[in-house]
């Protein structure tokens, strides 16, 4: 995988899209289900991100470059200094982890589409 910074804006847009597409079809699914509530989402709170596990070591020409693309893409390196992730990847206003979860769960998948060892993760709050 080998994805240049001018790329990025394409797949980023591309997943973005995907993973607001998700979560709006999440919620409606949820209120034709459900019938909703008064604040318009599932009551359990938490986060969702996506986590990137690069393919090449950090010191190596290819490791930097790859490492420079995610940076573009609006990743940060987490709390290992292995993986990189972005938090909220819709800017998701609401507090439903589920939400988030169907947004980064679409995210993730654009990005494995296109070669990233790209994964959903959450976490309630």
């Amino acid at each position: 995988m080998l994805i240049t910074t001018q790329d990025t804006t394409t797949l980023t847009d591309q997943a973005t899209t995907a993973a607001s597409t998700a979560q709006e079809a999440f919620l409606t699914n949820w209120v034709n289900t459900t019938g909703g509530n008064e604040y318009g989402e599932p009551m359990y709170c938490g986060f969702a991100w996506v986590t990137v596990y690069p393919e090449h070591k950090g010191n190596t020409r290819v490791g930097k470059q790859e490492r420079r693309v995610l940076e573009s893409m609006g990743f940060k390196k987490d709390w290992t200094g292995k993986a990189w992730q972005l938090w909220n990847c819709t800017g998701y206003n609401g507090q439903s982890m589920d939400v988030k979860e169907a947004g980064a769960q679409a995210y993730a998948e654009v990005l494995r589409g296109a070669g990233f060892k790209a994964y959903m993760g959450s976490r309630a709050d």
